[in-house]
């Protein structure tokens, strides 16, 4: 599967976007990574011999200078992937107001400012804008109050921002994983039984890699997939859709 020519990966730092990014490279793609762990991008930015930017996409000063420079390194950008987001497993009564809303800037707003400063600029010539969101937007969970809210309205998100812009063949997509076995998730995954717990719950007994959900996030950026728009893929190990017990 073709790559596209150039792209900008938010959150490279991750364990989703760091795989992403690899894959990206070999495939031949120009890239611009961008995130706020400084030593991660250095490191991921050496071995792959590409731009790396500071940004707090939360912020969205800093993201409006981030997408300006990285159009100048790149010229036109054909994709996007915003790997940033985070993990709250807390029932509502007990989710601070603080918590609630340090949710909601990682993982909904951040993806509005990014939008906000690049749908004009990708509408010139279209390309593909892909988000990360969860299963636990598509199926109720206990204890994910905020992160639920926060990815539903993410999916929200893509699907109207699809809409809007599919006059100008620009596609907007999102991955929605399970638990995925990367550092954000290292709490739950280092922790024998809650991992076993995280286990049972997908239907095919264990958690996704990194690579997996990279793999998706390829799929919908590649240039050989060009009528796909408005689509939430689930890469959750049946989480979202299965029952078996």
């Amino acid at each position: 599967m073709n790559g596209p020519k150039t792209a900008l990966i938010t959150g490279a730092n991750g364990g989703i976007g760091s795989a992403l990014a690899r894959k990206l490279h070999s495939a031949g793609t120009r890239l611009v990574l961008a995130g706020r762990n400084e030593v991660a991008l250095k490191e991921l930015s050496a071995e792959l011999g590409v731009k790396f930017l500071l940004c707090d996409f939360t912020q969205p000063d800093e993201v409006a200078s981030c997408i300006t420079l990285a159009i100048e390194e790149l010229g036109e950008i054909e994709a996007v992937a915003h790997c940033i987001g985070s993990i709250l497993l807390k029932p509502a009564h007990l989710t601070s107001i603080p918590d609630w809303q340090s949710v909601m800037d990682t993982n909904l707003n951040s993806a509005f400012y990014l939008l906000h400063n690049l749908a004009r600029a990708m509408s010139k010539s279209g390309g593909s804008i892909a988000f990360v969101t969860s299963a636990a937007a598509e199926k109720g969970l206990s204890n994910h109050e905020a992160i639920a809210s926060a990815k539903a309205g993410l999916a929200g998100l893509t699907r109207s921002a699809a809409a809007t812009y599919a006059r100008n063949q620009l596609r907007v997509n999102c991955v929605a994983p399970g638990l995925t076995d990367t550092p954000l998730a290292a709490p739950i995954t280092n922790n024998e039984s809650a991992r076993k717990f995280s286990e049972a719950m997908h239907p095919l007994g264990r958690l996704g890699t990194p690579n997996e959900i990279a793999s998706a996030l390829f799929f919908l950026l590649s240039p050989d997939n060009t009528w796909i728009t408005g689509q939430s893929l689930s890469v959750d190990g049946g989480l979202s859709s299965l029952q078996t017990k």
